[in-house]
């Protein structure tokens, strides 16, 4: 079956389509011969944006191995201290650092979770009763 769509079919049907000889050709056209060198050019389209995705660096996304991209990023070292007797209960602190309430955790780590596989949670501290 294969073997038929690449020796008899794809030829035959790559053969039927109105291609001109020359450039005044492409004006001649009517509106059917149009109609059928869509699909072959959509598909030339997808596999030439797949095949620059995959090996244009410029098309790919910067990969810094950041984790921070938001919080304090003029401070060569983020440190926050928190005084254990400030907490009444508990503390849920982001580990994330996708939380809009830092260092308190805000659940952004479901998010980021969801998008990228990952399994982060926050860190909890707790008072002894």
């Amino acid at each position: 079956m294969l073997g038929h769509l690449v020796k008899i079919t794809i030829p035959e049907y790559l053969s039927g389509l109105p291609v001109p000889d020359s450039f005044g050709g492409w004006f001649r056209l009517g509106f059917r011969d149009w109609l059928s060198l869509v699909p072959p050019t959509a598909l030339a389209a997808g596999v030439g944006y797949t095949f620059y995705l995959a090996f244009c660096p410029k098309a790919q996304k910067a990969r810094t191995g950041r984790c921070n991209n938001t919080i304090q990023l003029t401070n060569p070292k983020v440190v926050d201290t928190i005084d254990v007797e400030d907490i009444t209960d508990k503390a849920v602190f982001c580990r994330c650092w996708k939380s809009k309430n830092w260092p308190y955790c805000d659940g952004s780590h479901a998010t980021h979770n969801k998008e990228t596989g990952d399994n982060l949670g926050p860190i909890i501290v707790k008072k002894e009763k």
